[in-house]
């Protein structure tokens, strides 16, 4: 997948981030627009799969699924497409890519997705298998595995403390079925959850923590906030407890996500504010947010207020003495992905030299810029920044910039021509001023139309 600079319409939510501190900004994705986040924590890792909305969507256009990752909560790294209507050939192709949710068993990792089929109105649940959470995910029965019926979509799975696997899902109401050890085939009857938990609409989240369960949910449209409810069994009766976010007004949709991590809780879900950054027109083109949390002694959850109010701090620093890809990113003014990896990528490649592996940025404009917040540098000053480049054209520069997008330059780059197209050169330059826990601005310039493509960057002391 590549990445390249948005208009400028965008330009001004940017600005929003610029004095930000030591925390998520919300939206966290504003490269693409993502919605129905379903975080997953795996080895130390939050794996972020989300749906995606065309950037020409009025209504929904969804055609793959996509992968993002962070250890700190702040910097996201686009890890490209992980499945697409196209993994499950039998499926209507043109649209219903909708939520989907990943698990881990057994070395294997299961993604379950809301499809259509050919030659039928209603909705199915499709599962495809991978060995690493990345992918490429594979189709795992050729068929669904639920429906079709109407209202199966929105699924939501977790494995119980007594290796016993629930899928849930439904629209307008709430279903499950107790999945088999193979997490591809089931037992016994599915059942709908009645009667209807107060405020449910769609998009549920179900998982268990400290002998409760939740089922977290998308509140009734419309507009959609975020409820919950409560049990003492993962199969129900489900209490209603109230919202985690209330509805509100400036979002027709939402789909929590929530996982514990490093020590805190925190909630995903989404919002359109990118939308309205680009468009006073309501799209479905939606945006991520994430939000830090507290349970009360009792079990139950706080109301968080919108994602204007509810924050994720940074936790952790970047490591900027190893390489960083150049898609790691906290903010950016406006870039776009605009071709998406080759499925045979995997991790652990340390090249792009084809441009067929791997993710980079691509078509950088004059003035645009990349945030990646919280690079530790050390109490030893950084001495010198290295890129790989590619496709570089005369008077293209990177300016290293610290705390803002103005701050403190530390070097700045003249790039130099890199050959053939997609022949990619590692480029250095000596750096000063570098030390300590700062924010770090990648500011690009060099005129009109697109100057170069940066694959990943490192400083050396």
């Amino acid at each position: 997948m590549t990445v390249r600079i948005l208009g400028a319409a965008a330009a001004t939510l940017g600005l929003l981030a610029l004095a930000s501190g030591a925390q998520a900004d919300n939206p966290i994705i504003q490269t693409r627009f993502t919605a129905d986040p379903a975080p997953l924590v795996h080895d130390n890792v939050v794996y972020l799969y989300t749906s995606h909305d065309e950037d020409d969507a009025t209504g929904f256009k969804m055609l793959d699924w996509r992968l993002y990752s962070s250890t700190d909560m702040a910097n996201w790294t686009d890890r490209g497409v992980v499945a697409s209507l196209k993994t499950f050939p039998w499926a209507v192709q043109n649209n219903d890519a909708w939520a989907p949710q990943v698990i881990a068993r057994n070395g294997k990792f299961y993604l379950y997705a809301p499809i259509s089929i050919a030659g039928s109105p209603k909705n199915v649940i499709a599962v495809a298998v991978a060995d690493n959470p990345a992918g490429p995910f594979k189709d795992a029965l050729g068929k669904p595995l639920v429906g079709p019926a109407d209202g199966y979509f929105d699924p939501t799975v977790w494995i119980d403390k007594d290796g016993q696997a629930y899928l849930y899902w439904g629209n307008p109401d709430l279903w499950y079925v107790k999945l088999n050890k193979d997490m591809v085939s089931y037992a016994g009857p599915i059942t709908k959850i009645q009667p209807r938990i107060a405020d449910y609409q769609e998009g549920p989240w179900f998982y268990g923590r400290n002998d409760h369960y939740y089922m977290a949910f998308a509140s009734t449209c419309c507009s959609e906030g975020i409820g919950y409810a409560m049990s003492e069994k993962p199969t129900g009766p489900w209490l209603y407890k109230g919202p985690i976010m209330e509805h509100d007004a400036r979002a027709t949709g939402n789909h929590p996500g929530i996982i514990d991590y490093k020590g805190g809780s925190y909630v995903f879900g989404f919002s359109y504010e990118n939308n309205f950054a680009i468009t006073p027109i309501h799209h479905e083109r939606r945006s991520v947010s994430v939000a830090k949390f507290a349970y009360n002694a009792d079990g139950t959850i706080p109301n968080l207020k919108w994602w204007d109010v509810a924050r994720a701090p940074q936790i952790g620093t970047l490591n900027p003495y190893t390489r960083v890809e150049a898609e790691t990113i906290a903010w950016t003014s406006r870039l776009k992905r605009d071709r998406d990896r080759n499925y045979s990528w995997a991790p652990g490649v340390t090249t792009a030299q084809d441009d067929t592996i791997g993710v980079y940025v691509t078509r950088i404009t004059d003035r645009s810029y990349i945030k990646v917040a919280g690079v530790d540098f050390g109490k030893t000053e950084a001495k010198m920044f290295t890129a790989s480049i590619a496709n570089a054209r005369p008077g293209s520069s990177i300016e290293l910039h610290l705390d803002r997008v103005d701050g403190q330059m530390i070097g700045a780059m003249q790039v130099d021509p890199t050959g053939a197209p997609g022949h990619w050169r590692e480029q250095s330059i000596s750096t000063s001023g570098a030390i300590g826990v700062r924010d770090l601005y990648l500011l690009f310039k060099g005129g009109d139309g697109a100057m170069f493509d940066l694959d990943y960057w490192r400083f050396s002391r």
